[in-house]
């Protein structure tokens, strides 16, 4: 049984202190989960836009390389070709642009509850491939580094991007580690059988669709072997699309992946699959109904709403802690014991 903490939403966006101060908060939400010490740190994804009282201009944040700094782009309402029916986004004859900007931005608890947030960016937007943002961290703790996979977003495509850090203080950049357009990267925490494996969700553009994919690696740098591992399904929650969520750990029965699916309607929830201990390419059991659906008025009204969407739990003392984003708004947290996501699995 699913327990939502009383008080939700944990986070929410008047919470967090603007990046600059023409710019305004609107989202904090999806944020990577990881233990360091007694601490619980989140990773937040927190969206920005720029304060605009003109309602005939429609502005873009845009990082401009050659400035190395994040820019306004500003059109007028009745530029011609352009598409502004979306408040997310701004459509142009030639490029497409987001409205808001993303970054991610640490924030330290000592109960898993009442957090500091930083005042300033973490990890910012920092080249071409990071233009319109970085999104949705998840967090690997591998021999005392954290790895932190991330999507960087540009007209390029959806990237996936590595990062590291030993203290979420100071964060080193590796590359892009999946090319487009590939996101939803969740690493597993130990090689298995000398090699490491990430949960991957490639775009399919003509054929195939957004499913969950796992890849190999010798070094969590150059990525292969890439096998299909599951995907959406006719006739259950999770109809529309997948992919990955939590880094999957380490269950008796094997490897227990917390993911997402979302209806042909964008509904969102949080199901879990569990994949074979020697060979995780080799799924086991998956649920049939979701473990965590949208039912509370925060989870249903917001940015985007009907969302319930998770990029980390902690897993301790036979329960999984989830926090998750909720109508892409605010950050939330909740608790599942382990033993009822294993019934829903039909293992128990």
């Amino acid at each position: 049984m699913v327990q939502r903490y009383i008080h939700n939403p944990i986070i929410r966006p008047q919470d967090v202190k603007p990046s600059r101060p023409d710019f305004e908060v609107i989202c904090v939400f999806n944020a990577g989960v990881a233990k360091l010490g007694d601490e619980v740190i989140l990773l937040l994804r927190i969206a920005e836009r720029p304060i605009n009282q003109n309602s005939d201009i429609h502005i873009a944040p845009v990082y401009d390389v050659e400035k190395a700094a994040i820019i306004k782009k500003s059109f007028n309402t009745d530029e011609p070709g352009c598409d502004f029916s979306d408040s997310r986004w701004i459509r142009t004859p030639s490029t497409n642009y987001i409205t808001s900007i993303s970054h991610l931005r640490v924030a330290r608890s000592r109960d898993g509850i009442n957090f500091e947030i930083e005042e300033t960016p973490s990890v910012s937007p920092a080249n071409i491939y990071e233009v319109y943002g970085i999104e949705d961290a998840r967090i690997t703790s591998i021999d005392n580094t954290f790895y932190i996979s991330y999507s960087a977003i540009s007209d390029l495509g959806i990237t996936s991007y590595l990062a590291s850090t030993k203290d979420f203080i100071k964060f080193q950049r590796h590359g892009v580690i999946f090319h487009p357009d590939n996101k939803d990267v969740e690493i597993f925490p130990e090689k298995i059988n000398g090699r490491y494996y990430a949960l991957n969700r490639p775009s399919m553009s003509h054929f195939g669709k957004m499913d969950i994919w796992i890849s190999e690696s010798p070094d969590l740098i150059s990525w292969g072997n890439h096998r299909h591992l599951a995907g959406a399904r006719e006739g259950y929650w999770d109809n529309g699309r997948i992919g990955g969520s939590a880094v999957p750990f380490r269950v008796k029965e094997g490897w227990l992946e917390i993911y997402h699916g979302a209806t042909k309607d964008d509904k969102y929830c949080l199901g879990a699959m569990l994949l074979d201990p020697e060979q995780p390419w080799k799924v086991i059991a998956r649920s049939e109904k979701p473990i965590m659906e949208p039912v509370e008025d925060y989870e249903i009204n917001g940015f985007f709403g009907n969302v319930i969407f998770t990029c980390g739990v902690i897993y301790e003392n036979d329960v999984v802690k989830v926090y998750y984003g909720a109508a892409d708004t605010h950050m939330c947290y909740a608790e599942i014991p382990i033993e009822d996501i294993m019934t829903s699995l039909g293992l128990k």
